[in-house]
């Protein structure tokens, strides 16, 4: 007599239920249009109603402007252009991916995750890599591509469980993705769009890509600390010893060539170069890159064109690597480096044009700055203190990155309720923005809407065939939790101790200074 399948465990059915929601939204692009049509039907809709909130700080009387009209139609069409040329994030993250490019392309950021895995000693080979992921995340996407297989392979090199590494290496690239002890494009992505959402309570507001550097920072240790002992004492006793016999080539993958070690060198000479040119400008009190007015740092030429020296760094450092490993011999290779970081945006310029409409009529129609005062007065009276508010954002947030991967197209959609709610409430869009990312990492390791979740699979099969689904999130799970609990634990410490998140961001808008 067969033997009856086995009842589907809560959590089974609990992620076959998350897969066939998130299979049921449509692409982000579309959910963006969609969206944008709605907000022209909504604001016909609250100015009927006579829908409206009074300003607490101007104490005007905030009325909806309908979009269906024929005045809206002619500012929809005159300005559907400008909306998306003049769309914050547009511009930083084109400029920023140029420079990252060139890193990439040359073989540095590559040649760079070797180097940190194959340095370190066997007894830190995990938190090597899972440092190693979370920092890959400079150079946008390589990690998944490069660092968890490479990880895989150096555990079963040294007889240790290969499915061990890649977990490691995916916990540091996904669930770290924004910890980070140097900026990367992502940074003036989502800067971009909380200035965009806290201009609908301060037409002024300015809010920089380094604006959550120092939390960030610190989060880069937390996370390496947290994905080590998850690995060690959790994930890797239950896959136990790896029996497979699945071979490899390892001499390309384990050890850095000769032509390598020669681009790390001048790699390294022109970032010392860099370096002394930038302390050169920024710490005398009348250094060239700071304020020539005030000789301040924090408002400084450095600090408002921090993707300008994204951009220059990953440009330089990669043109140093190239010449040389001998990657680049001419200026046709940089030149088509940055051409295919150019193509792999296609998409995302077509998620950007459609995301620029939704912001632009969203705002223009007043909705998000009264849904923000009505909503703020319920937070109000219902006498949330700032830790349980907080932390309530760090769940939501989570919570919707189990249905859409996409870091900015949820932050775009939540940026402009949420940024202006809790400015009203007097916290600054910076802090908000930190919580958001919280949430926004530590999920993606188990959610199948994360875009590498199929590749992450692919890669798992090779040493256990039978991998599916429930598989990976398994592993991950452990991860996702302790990533989850301990980074939020981070947050309520960082908020105890009322420590800024980033230079010139404090948590709250009293103690903000403007320059």
């Amino acid at each position: 007599m067969p033997t009856p399948p086995a009842r589907p465990t809560l959590l089974s059915r609990f992620l076959t239920i998350v897969e066939r929601g998130g299979n049921a939204l449509p692409h982000p692009a579309t959910l963006f249009a969609a969206m944008a049509f709605l907000v022209v039907l909504v604001s016909a809709a609250a100015a009927q109603l006579n829908l409206s909130a009074v300003h607490p700080g101007t104490g005007q009387v905030v009325e909806p402007v309908s979009l269906l009209s024929i005045s809206g139609l002619h500012r929809m069409m005159r300005e559907l252009v400008t909306n998306f040329t003049g769309f914050a994030p547009l511009g930083t993250v084109l400029v920023a991916m140029l420079g990252i490019a060139v890193a990439e392309g040359s073989g540095l950021i590559g040649a760079s995750l070797k180097l940190v895995v194959l340095s370190a000693p066997p007894r830190a080979l995990t938190l090597a890599v899972v440092f190693a992921g979370v920092m890959s995340n400079t150079g946008g996407e390589v990690g998944y591509v490069l660092l968890i297989p490479l990880a895989a392979i150096m555990f079963h090199a040294v007889g240790r469980h290969p499915v061990a590494g890649l977990a490691a290496a995916f916990a540091g690239v996904s669930g770290g993705y924004s910890a980070n002890l140097l900026l990367g494009t992502v940074d003036p992505l989502l800067a971009g769009l909380s200035e965009e959402a806290a201009r609908i309570i301060d037409s002024a507001y300015r809010v920089n890509a380094s604006a959550n550097y120092y939390f960030l920072f610190t989060s880069t240790f937390l996370i390496a600390a947290l994905g080590t002992v998850v690995t060690e004492r959790v994930v890797e006793p239950r896959l136990g010893r790896y029996e497979g016999g699945t071979e490899f080539d390892t001499a390309q993958t384990t050890t850095l060539t000769v032509a390598e070690r020669r681009g790390l060198k001048w790699a390294g000479a022109a970032a010392l170069v860099l370096t002394a040119l930038i302390l050169w400008g920024t710490v005398p009190e009348g250094g060239f890159l700071r304020d020539p007015q005030t000789g301040d740092l924090l408002r400084s030429p450095f600090m408002t064109g921090i993707v300008a020296v994204i951009f220059v760094t990953g440009a330089v450092l990669g043109l140093a690597f190239g010449l040389g490993a001998g990657t680049i011999r001419s200026d046709g290779d940089v030149v088509k480096a940055m051409g295919k970081a150019m193509e792999t945006l296609g998409v995302y310029l077509v998620l950007v044009f459609f995301a620029a409409q939704f912001v632009a009529f969203f705002n223009w129609t007043n909705l998000g700055l009264i849904f923000a005062i009505h909503g703020a007065e319920v937070l109000r009276t219902a006498g949330l203190g700032t830790i349980p508010l907080i932390v309530a954002f760090v769940l939501v947030s989570a919570t919707i990155n189990l249905f859409m991967g996409s870091a900015s197209a949820k932050w775009a959609i939540m940026a402009p309720v949420f940024v202006p709610m809790l400015m009203l409430l007097g916290y600054t869009p910076e802090f908000t923005q930190a919580a958001y990312r919280i949430g926004d990492s530590t999920t993606n390791l188990i959610s199948p809407m994360m875009s590498y979740f199929a590749l992450i699979i692919a890669f798992m099969q090779r040493y256990r065939p039978d991998t599916g689904i429930g598989t990976l999130v398994a592993t991950m799970l452990p991860y996702s939790v302790a990533f989850l609990v301990g980074w939020t634990v981070l947050l309520v410490i960082w908020i105890l101790l009322g420590l800024p998140v980033g230079p010139g961001a404090p948590l709250y808008l009293d103690d903000r200074v403007v320059m």
